[in-house]
């Protein structure tokens, strides 16, 4: 598994799958062009990019470019890379047909080329040696005891974390997890937290 600095965006969420095989970052997705309309997600791309870098992965077909000229617009140039596939002839096994341009996407892509393409875009890779010295991440545990999943209550707090923190309200528990550790220390994250018991109190 190789861990870069950066977050990924990809389409959708057969190459987040595929790209979360290689490398342990956040990975999120524009789901096609729903992010043409999708403030909240695009926001939350602006954020990642700004706090840790961002890496625009889209197809190489002319959807894929759309997409990313799209993004380039949107997100400030200097906290963007790209990374490019190459044009192969092919379909996905998954896919019934073949695509309008008959090309593989990033989810037909094998490792080594999706690799060779985050280096070429300049992705930072970290070393295991630093990663030692950066504070324990978030785990699902955390957010089964800090009451954001798996209890009573928990989606209706989950709602309320999100609203506060200005983040899209369809991420689920497992999609969250990342974005915090992201964005938040555990400690903040308890800050925030108690902020909001407090605003719930009488």
């Amino acid at each position: 598994m190789l861990r870069i600095k950066e977050a990924i965006v990809v389409e959708g969420r057969y190459d987040k799958n595929t790209l979360s095989q290689l490398v342990d970052t956040v990975i999120l997705e524009t789901h096609g062009f729903s992010i043409f309309s999708d403030e909240k997600q695009l926001a939350l791309l602006r954020r990642l990019a700004k706090t840790q870098g961002l890496i625009i992965l889209t197809d190489s077909d002319g959807a894929g470019f759309v997409i990313r000229n799209y993004l380039k617009g949107a997100i400030p140039p200097d906290a963007v890379k790209h990374a490019y596939i190459p044009d192969v002839h092919g379909k996905e096994r998954r896919k019934r047909s073949w695509g309008k341009e008959e090309k593989l996407g990033v989810e037909g892509m094998p490792p080594s080329i999706l690799e060779e393409a985050l280096r070429r875009a300049g992705a930072t890779f970290l070393e295991e040696t630093a990663q030692k010295t950066n504070p324990a991440p978030l785990t699902k545990t955390d957010l089964y005891l800090l009451g954001l999943s798996g209890r009573d209550g928990s989606a209706i707090l989950r709602s309320r974390l999100l609203r506060k923190l200005s983040l899209p309200e369809h991420l689920s528990p497992n999609a969250l997890l990342p974005v915090l550790n992201a964005l938040y220390s555990k400690e903040e994250l308890e800050t925030i937290l108690h902020q909001l018991q407090q605003e719930a109190l009488p």
